[in-house]
């Protein structure tokens, strides 16, 4: 057994560290020198970041560096689901609504403010998401992804027809923007860009701590294998279930914000198209990744603003895009790393070290 362990670490630290074997792609080795540098290249990003309204200065690029970043949450919250949980949803447009319509909804009629209202949006979504979480201790692939599929046109019918609550195909307008202190942040102000980047953070710092800790890798073990799982003593449904309300509530704080950015929302808002959407950026970015949930996101919104004149093509395109990477790089661009072993800590090794050593003094 520690002779297999060895070679799990040798082989992750072959692909994650220093080595480039020969003849590796060009988007490989970007990958590894990118690995090596994270820590100053953060850093680079995170100037950028900030200087970016400065430097651009133009409100629409603005607005859609803004819905760039709503949609990576919304990525970044199917992606616990789908990627990291093996749980492939078609429908999570229906949570998005959940958490846009709830928000907006006490915003417009209550007055309640921006971070209350998207708070109770995630409650409620994470309270549905228990309910869809259910019927995965019965089904799973084809079948979960048509009843996911079917809950997010149920949610899209309540919001038509429920017309005393949601104002029906009407839907919600003058949406106020979110204030904090008495300042009123817009896209021309530069408050929305800044809310937008620090929900992002704190949406890619609690994904993050949740992969890196036994619930994540939880996760992982269900969707490598449920049955060997289970035998681990893994509560299978338990986390399943806690899956489906991560992604729920993430992906509800996604839909408030996006709401908030455009002002107005109607059923057609949140149709299938935003659904398959989500899943396409999660599938390009990389599944089983957070930092490829902004690449995806980036392309596949930035993509139809680049070429309108493709605009009635676009879920063509975007399924040709699917198509290729599928057969040329099934784990998305910067998905690499998901198909490697998972990374051992260091007093982990440490306590591998010493049994080795042991064993050899014993030969």
């Amino acid at each position: 057994m520690t002779e297999r362990i060895k070679r799990l670490i040798n082989k992750e630290d072959d692909c994650c560290q220093d080595t480039i074997k020969p003849g590796a792609g060009t988007l490989h080795k970007i990958e590894v020198f990118t690995d090596k540098n994270k820590f100053s290249l953060g850093l680079a990003a995170a100037a950028l970041l900030i200087a970016l309204p400065f430097i651009l200065g133009d409100q629409y690029l603005l607005t859609v560096i803004v819905k760039i970043g709503a949609y990576a949450i919304l990525a970044m919250g199917l992606n616990i689901l789908t990627g990291y949980t093996g749980l492939v949803s078609l429908g999570h447009a229906g949570f998005v609504a959940i958490g846009a319509y709830t928000a907006s909804l006490l915003s417009v009629r209550l007055g309640a403010d921006f971070f209350t209202a998207t708070l109770a949006g995630m409650v409620v979504a994470g309270l549905v998401g228990v309910v869809l979480g259910l019927p995965t201790l019965k089904v799973t692939g084809t079948y979960l992804s048509i009843i996911t599929l079917g809950f997010g046109e149920i949610i899209k019918m309540i919001a038509m027809n429920w017309a005393t609550v949601t104002n029906g195909t009407l839907g919600v307008k003058n949406i106020p923007k979110p204030s904090l202190f008495g300042f009123d942040m817009t896209v021309g102000n530069f408050g929305m860009y800044y809310l937008m980047l620090a929900l992002v953070i704190i949406t890619a710092v609690f994904c993050l701590m949740v992969v890196k800790s036994k619930t994540g890798r939880a996760f992982q073990a269900i969707r490598a294998d449920e049955m060997a799982s289970t035998m681990m003593g893994i509560n299978i449904t338990a986390y399943k279930i806690l899956a489906f309300v991560i992604s729920a509530c993430i992906c509800a704080l996604g839909g408030s914000l996006y709401a908030t950015v455009i002002g107005y929302i109607d059923p057609n808002t949140f149709n299938f198209d935003v659904s398959t959407l989500i899943l396409s950026i999660v599938i390009l970015g990389g599944m089983g990744t957070i930092r490829g949930m902004f690449v995806g996101a980036a392309i596949l919104i930035a993509f139809p603003e680049v070429s309108r004149f493709l605009m009635e093509y676009r879920f063509v395109l975007y399924g040709v895009i699917l198509v290729i990477m599928m057969r040329f790089r099934p784990q998305g661009i910067l998905g690499w790393k998901s198909t490697l072993p998972y990374k051992l800590n260091k007093r982990v090794r440490e306590e591998i070290e010493k049994t080795e050593a042991k064993e050899t003094a014993g030969d």
